[in-house]
């Protein structure tokens, strides 16, 4: 197959589409070949620093009625969410919290209930910002 990316003022009929479309053509005959090879070699599993011991998060998840509660705790430091799902509405409470203060204490609430799945990826999206949380320091 020959291929012309120049201009041809002798050629009716080639727009910049139909070359466009040839090498997207290419690009995906190719693609197997790509990926085929990179899962060949597998990648090595992400380093991540281990804390010293006795200061591992310590996570405990616990259902409460329709929704979930969350409490991490870490050394002097703790971490809870509650989501208190009704009928009517949904209200979520965060707090942060060293030794005896309050960093954080905030809650929202939704006009509609939130579903058990919604409820099960809020949870997890503050358990893993927890953690991302805790590595960066």
């Amino acid at each position: 197959m020959i291929l012309f990316l120049g201009s041809d003022t002798h050629r009716t009929g080639t727009t910049f589409a139909g070359v466009a479309l040839v090498v997207s053509a290419l690009v995906l005959i190719s693609l197997p070949w790509v990926t085929s090879a990179s899962a060949a070699e597998p990648s090595p599993p992400p380093a991540t620093a281990t804390p010293p011991a006795g200061q591992e998060l310590q996570v405990e998840v616990t259902k409460k009625g329709l929704g979930k509660e969350v409490s991490i705790k870490r050394g002097n430091k703790e971490w809870f969410m509650l989501i208190e799902v009704t009928p009517e509405n949904t209200v979520v409470v965060r707090q942060e919290k060293e030794n005896e203060t309050y960093l954080l204490d905030e809650s929202e609430t939704h006009d509609r209930p939130m579903t058990k799945g919604e409820v099960d990826v809020a949870i997890e999206d503050f358990i893993n910002s927890v953690k991302t949380q805790v590595n960066r320091k």
